[in-house]
């Protein structure tokens, strides 16, 4: 029988004055990038935090912290990749990912499937689910100041 193990990833990142974000392994060319050591990725990030919680592994500033250059820059994408490799090495398996951006902008319905695509081959074909809500102009996502997302997962040894 298999062991099931579930986790929870939030991150949250404030805007900074360039355009064109990285939201959920895709570029928002009219969206603020969020500031950040990486790319600024949410999404991605509250999903690593996920998967590192279900394997018991740290979360993301213990395996990729701001103190190590090597980490500047990267995007949500290969941070997913690295996340992979590491709960791979421990013979989990990813059973479900389900991931919520909470903010005013962009609106992920028209980009859903591009996103749930890009996040799933980040994680060699995982099963993604991809939602989004705002928090009716409450908080630092409903005043527009960043955006925060929210992450579930099951894995399974």
């Amino acid at each position: 029988m298999s062991e099931i193990f579930s986790g929870i990833g939030f991150d949250a990142h404030k805007f900074g004055i360039k355009q064109g974000a990285w939201i959920a392994c895709l570029e928002w060319p009219e969206s603020l990038a969020c500031e950040g050591h990486s790319d600024g990725d949410v999404v991605a990030h509250a999903i690593c935090d996920a998967l590192l919680s279900a394997a018991n592994l740290g979360d993301l500033g213990s395996n990729f912290g701001t103190s190590d250059p090597k980490w500047a820059g990267v995007s949500g994408a290969n941070l997913l990749a690295e996340v992979y490799k590491l709960i791979s090495a421990e013979k989990f398996k990813i059973q479900n990912v389900s991931a919520q951006l909470i903010g005013n902008s962009p609106k992920i319905g028209p980009r859903r499937d591009e996103a749930i695509s890009a996040i799933s081959s980040a994680l060699r074909g995982a099963r993604v689910s991809l939602s989004a809500t705002t928090t009716d102009g409450m908080g630092f996502t409903g005043s527009g100041e960043g955006l925060a997302a929210l992450a579930t997962v099951l894995i399974a040894r």
